[in-house]
């Protein structure tokens, strides 16, 4: 009997799929939850010109700010 992994904190549901690399329950239950919580990010593309790596900085700034809220 698997334990209840709805129950579980992402950490405990990683150490478990760790612990457990066979059991595929587990595993695409923690890949479903990394994906809901990705669905709230914004995500750029990598920067590809001088232009776009000029940007970086201020990106990676109002990320930071968001992250301190």
């Amino acid at each position: 009997m698997n334990p209840d992994f709805d129950k579980m904190s992402k950490a405990e549901l990683r150490a478990y799929v760790l612990a457990h690399r066979d059991d595929n329950e587990a595993f695409y239950k923690l890949v479903d939850r990394y994906e809901a919580d990705s669905k709230d990010h914004v995500w750029h593309p990598c920067p590809n010109t001088p232009e776009d790596w000029e940007k970086v900085p201020k990106l990676i700034e109002e990320q930071i700010k968001k992250l301190e809220k």
